[in-house]
Formats: structure tokens, C-alpha cells, sequence
């Protein structure tokens, strides 16, 4: 079975992007970049990869699944097609027919479009956001790498948005600090039978 990995950069406070969907703020810098470029060179924009030097294939994700919100950019930019070395689905139900060929617009339920990819053959499924995408699959997610920016925003794009709580549980399997302050945290889902028994209180 596939995995569903949420990669994705937010502020101390919890936010994507800026209230107008900006990520201006986040300090992207050479020590980040490097790293980008060497465990997940797969989710650098095809456009990117040429100029930064960047080569490699990746081994993580062969497919990225991303939100109208997510996209958008990219269609504002004249690219149609962001990351054209992996195969991209778009979930909006506003959006009009794919621009690109590579590109396959969804605006059925993401749920339904998750657990499909997860049973076809392939590599690791990257979930590029946005925040209502997420809280929409929450329960498909099975890992979470949580680059954590050392900037406040105060209001924004929160990381996760859902209207209903479908709690879950993680196990933090690794932890890094890059030069300049940004950490990398990745936690992997826990099924309920794998979590710790905790003794009952007798006090």
C-alpha cells in the first residue's frame, strides 16, 4: 500500500501561507535549499530544479496530490504544469477543465481520490497542501514532515482546517535543526494497538 506524506513549510504558529496565500515570508535560504535538494528534490517545482542545479530524481514520491489554493500560483506564473517530472492531480470543484495534459483536475470527494492512489502501484504519494485539502484526508495521512520556520505570521493559512475532529496519532521518528533556525520534524501515524498502555491512577 502507498503512503500519504503531508510534506509541508509553517510558521512558529501553525500557518502555510499568509491570509492572501502569500509564503514571501518564509526564509527559504541556502542551508533549507540544501536540504530540499538532497532528501526531497522530487517537490522542487520542475521549473526550479534546472537553475538550483538539482538532478536527482528523488526515491520518496512519484505523484503529488495539491488544493486549488496550492496550484494557483503556478497558473498566475504561466506554468501549467509545476511539477511535471511527477504525475499531479489538482482536487477543486471550481476549477475548469485540467489547462495541461499532465495535469488532472478532481472535484470529486479528495478522500475518494486518496484511497484510490493508495491501492494503484507506485511510489510514495506527496500531499502539497492546502490546509483544507489536509483536513480533508486527515485520516489517510500517514506521515507528516513538518518544516517549522522560525517566523510569526499571527494569522494565515493554518496547516490543518477541518470543520469535524478526526483525531490521530503520531510518532516523531526524526528531528533536525538546519543553520538559520528551521526544523525539520517528522512523525509517522501509530495505530491505536501500537500506542503505549499507561497504567491506571490509583492515587
Amino acid at each position: 500500500m502507498r503512503t500519504l506524506t503531508y510534506y509541508v513549510g509553517v510558521t512558529l504558529d501553525g500557518f502555510i501561507a499568509a491570509p492572501d496565500g502569500s509564503v514571501d515570508v518564509f526564509p527559504v535560504d541556502q542551508p533549507v535549499l540544501d536540504f530540499i535538494a538532497g532528501e526531497f528534490p522530487e517537490t522542487l517545482p520542475t521549473h526550479v530544479r534546472g537553475p538550483l542545479g538539482v538532478t536527482a530524481a528523488g526515491a520518496r514520491f512519484d505523484t503529488v496530490v495539491m488544493g486549488r489554493g496550492t496550484y494557483t500560483p503556478a497558473l498566475t506564473a504561466g506554468i501549467t504544469s509545476p511539477y511535471a517530472h511527477l504525475h499531479q492531480f489538482v482536487v477543486s470543484t471550481t476549477l475548469p477543465p485540467s489547462p495541461d495534459s499532465q495535469v488532472q483536475v478532481v472535484a470529486d470527494d479528495p478522500l475518494d481520490l486518496v484511497r484510490r492512489l493508495k491501492r494503484e502501484p507506485g511510489g510514495g504519494i506527496w500531499l502539497a497542501g492546502g490546509g483544507r485539502l489536509a483536513g480533508a484526508v486527515l485520516e489517510e495521512i500517514d506521515e507528516l514532515v513538518i518544516k517549522r520556520y522560525p517566523v510569526l505570521l499571527g494569522a494565515g493559512i493554518p496547516v490543518l482546517a477541518t470543520d469535524r475532529p478526526r483525531p490521530g496519532s503520531f510518532a516523531l521518528v526524526d528531528a533536525r535543526t538546519l543553520q538559520g533556525g528551521t526544523t525539520v520534524s517528522t512523525y509517522r501515524r501509530v495505530e491505536d494497538s501500537q500506542l503505549p498502555s499507561t497504567a491506571p491512577d490509583r492515587s
